[in-house]
This record gives C-alpha cells, sequence and structure tokens, in this order.
C-alpha cells in the first residue's frame, strides 16, 4: 500500500497536481492583493462587486416582507418574518419553473410570469428580498442590472435590463400595483445574510461560502477601502461579492491548464474549475487518463479508464464511499489488478483534499480581509451552503483541517461554520426588511 500511495503521489507531483506544495500562506497573500486591486477599480481576476447592502442587526418584528428565490431551474417565493424570539417564520412558500427553462420567452413574458408567480402574496409588503442568482450588477438604489444568464436560460431581450423596475412593469400588465422596492442581491450574499440572526448567536463578522455546482464567496468591507467609488458613506460598510470562483493567481498544474482548454469557457472562472461541483470529477477523468498513459495502472484499467467520455463528481462521490460497490469506476477497477483500486482512490482522495484547501485558501483571505476582532466567544461566523461542499467525502473535514491549522493556530482568527435553513429566502428577507 505504500508502493501504492507514494506511485500517487509522485504521480501527481510530477504534473503539479499534488495537495501537499500548497502555500496556504502565500496563496492567501495573493488572494488578498487581487481583491484590494479589484476594490481599487485595478486589472483583477476578481470583481469584487459592491452590492450596497448592509448587515444590520436590528430586523423588524412580526412585519413580513416578500421574498423570492430565482435561480437555476426553481423560482421559490414566499413571506418570512420574524417573531418575538427572533425565529424566521417562512409561510405561503411556493416553487414554480423559471421562467425561460421550459422554453424561449420574451423579456415582457419572463417579468409578467414572475410578477403572476407573486400575484396571491403581492399586498403582503411594499418590498421585496429578492435573491437573483445570475451575474448582475447592484445599483445604489439596490435594484439590479442583468450582466448575462446561464446556459439553461432561454430568455431574449433581458441582457442590460433593471430586474426590480421591469418586475413592477410585469406587475402593471397583469393588473397589479407597480409599486414593490426590490432589493436585489445573489445567493452568496444571501446565504451571509442568513447567518445574521444565526439562534441569537453573537458573531464578530460575517462570510458567505458556496461551494456546490459553483463557487463564491462575500464579506463585510469597509466602504472606505472601496476606492473604485466615489458616491459611497465613509463612515459604513457593506457586502462584497467577490466573485471568487474567477480567482485566476493560483500557480496551475499540468492537467489544470488542458482541463481548462477543454471546457467551453477557457480561461473564465478558473479557480472554480479546481474545486466545483460542476468540473470536478471531470478533473478527475482528465487526470486519471493522464496516469493511464504513465502507466500507472494495469492494461485493463487502463484501456477502461481511457474510453470514458464523462465522470460527474457525483460518481467520483460514490466510488470514494464504495471503491468495491456497483459504481463506474469501481466496476473498472474490478476489472484490472488489486493495486488499480488503490491508485485510482488515492488520486481522486487526493485531487479533493486540494479543493479543501483551495476553499480554505478562498475563506482565509475573507477572514482576514474582514479585519474583525475575533475571540473564541465571538468568532466571524462562516455560513456555508452548497452539496459539493457538504456531501462529497472528506471536504467538508479537510477544509476545517487547514482552517483551524492556519486560521486559529497561526492568525488567532476564530471562526465558526455554520449552515441555515433556507438561507437564501431569510437572507433575502432580511436584505428586504433592513435596507
Amino acid at each position: 500500500m505504500k508502493n501504492t500511495h507514494k506511485a500517487a503521489l509522485t504521480f501527481l507531483e510530477k504534473h503539479q497536481m499534488d495537495h501537499q506544495s500548497i502555500d496556504i500562506d502565500k496563496n492567501v497573500k495573493v488572494f488578498i492583493d487581487e481583491m484590494q486591486r479589484g476594490l481599487e477599480g485595478q486589472k483583477s481576476s476578481l470583481d469584487m462587486i459592491p452590492t450596497f447592502i448592509e448587515v444590520k442587526n436590528d430586523i423588524p418584528i412580526n412585519k413580513p416582507v416578500i421574498v423570492i428565490d430565482a435561480g437555476g431551474t426553481n423560482f421559490r417565493c414566499a413571506t418570512v418574518k420574524f417573531n418575538e424570539k427572533r425565529e424566521p417564520v417562512v409561510e405561503n412558500l411556493k416553487k414554480n419553473i423559471m421562467p425561460g427553462v421550459e422554453r424561449e420567452v420574451t423579456k415582457e413574458e419572463f417579468f409578467d410570469t414572475m410578477a403572476y408567480y407573486i400575484r396571491d402574496i403581492i399586498n403582503v409588503s411594499e418590498k421585496i428580498g429578492f435573491c437573483f442568482s445570475y451575474p448582475t450588477e447592484i445599483l445604489p438604489n439596490k435594484d439590479g442590472k442583468l450582466l448575462r444568464f446561464a446556459k439553461e436560460i432561454k430568455i431574449k431581450q433581458v441582457l442590460g435590463e433593471t430586474i426590480g423596475k421591469n418586475l413592477n412593469l410585469g406587475l402593471q400588465r397583469i393588473g397589479l400595483p407597480p409599486d414593490k422596492q426590490a432589493i436585489i442581491l445573489n445567493d452568496t450574499v444571501a446565504s451571509l445574510l442568513g447567518g445574521v440572526n444565526y439562534k441569537n448567536r453573537v458573531f464578530s463578522g460575517y462570510i458567505g461560502f458556496i461551494l456546490g455546482t459553483g463557487t463564491n464567496c462575500c464579506y463585510i468591507e469597509k466602504n472606505a477601502n472601496i476606492k473604485k467609488r466615489s458616491d459611497l458613506e465613509l463612515s459604513s460598510s457593506q457586502i462584497i461579492n467577490c466573485e471568487s470562483g474567477g480567482f485566476g493567481k493560483f500557480q496551475a498544474g499540468e492537467i489544470d491548464i488542458a482541463f481548462d482548454k477543454s471546457t467551453s469557457n477557457p480561461g473564465v472562472h478558473v479557480f472554480e474549475k479546481y474545486i466545483s461541483g460542476a468540473y470536478l470529477g471531470s478533473l478527475c477523468l482528465l487526470t486519471l487518463q493522464t496516469a493511464a498513459k504513465d502507466g500507472l495502472f494495469s492494461k485493463n484499467t487502463a484501456d477502461e479508464i481511457a474510453n470514458l467520455k464523462n465522470l460527474g463528481t457525483i460518481e467520483i462521490n460514490e466510488f470514494m464511499y464504495y471503491p468495491y460497490g456497483y459504481n463506474r469506476l469501481a466496476s473498472i477497477c474490478k476489472k484490472g489488478e488489486t493495486n488499480d483500486t488503490q491508485l485510482v482512490y488515492y488520486i481522486c482522495d487526493s485531487l479533493v483534499e486540494r479543493a479543501a484547501k483551495l476553499s480554505a485558501i478562498n475563506i482565509s483571505a475573507m477572514a482576514i480581509k474582514s479585519q474583525c476582532q475575533t475571540s473564541p466567544n465571538k468568532p466571524i461566523c462562516i455560513v456555508a451552503e452548497g452539496t459539493t461542499f457538504y456531501n462529497l467525502k472528506n471536504l467538508k473535514s479537510r477544509t476545517e483541517y487547514y482552517l483551524k491549522q492556519y486560521l486559529e493556530n497561526e492568525l488567532e482568527i476564530y471562526y465558526d461554520i455554520i449552515s441555515v435553513d433556507n438561507a437564501t429566502l431569510i437572507g433575502a428577507a432580511i436584505a428586504g426588511l433592513t435596507n
């Protein structure tokens, strides 16, 4: 087993894909430098998008607000209020198909459909906390201008359009009052806000972290540090959406570079391609196929791996939990020699650990840049969401290991990772009630 493990590590080191050689402190400093450049309006791989949303703890009691969560294929709407115990109460929850998923729609159809979805709760509040999970430029009035849609949405004439303004026009077209103030935010920002009222605990600050199909991070920044805008109240702070999946200064390995070139958007969101659920399975496959070319596996296993056309992150997870089960990778390894299973496991496991280390680098940069005065009794709150983070074997525990070693042991920055039920709805409600 030791020889097998050594063979896997030697292969990964040869192609610069091993996790051991990643220097956390060095990469955190580079990450923070990119964050600073983005805040100053200089060229950076991190967008550092101002949200104009402040974090406030004085959430109104028993005051309902309309909330919308629009992203992917689902459109959810509900009303949310906070009771006397400051607990969120989600009511009137409905889920519908996101307009533009099933067929191509016009701009008017898109917004009219959303207006129709919320018709039964339209009189609950004059404000809408609107979690809109597509790249959007947030405006000073907290409305948002759409930059682009994901590929699954088929729609005309909406790029560059203002979301809240057009939703009001949709309400007017279907005969409802067009007088709603929409507070637009994305899912990462909503997740951060979802932790603000978490079980009435006291935190020194907040970070939102998502690692699912994609990845992103946000944190709270002083307006005085956001040099690219001259219209901010310098004594205040706001949430910054980093778009951290775009971080482009990590030293990529040979296989990373080849994999990026094979994707539909080479050179775009490269950091996301090292760690997120949409890409990690395919990256593992290319790494395994490279190992097969390098002669690591027996002939039968090498031939089977070479002929694989695709491999999802879910399949990697199934193999890591059941390496002798009935999943595709396990079945391939059974056709070869005993060491093949161990080699495949070591390679996939190392790439997952690398993803954990990179996730810890991302989160650590946010924690340091937040400049919170943390202590064991008042940690910074990391609201983490995403199925990849929680479900992929060993990813969460190893991320926590690296955070413990670096943030807490070396820098004495204390933190707590939490998960919030209905985080995006609750976060959208807090945004609507306090902004």
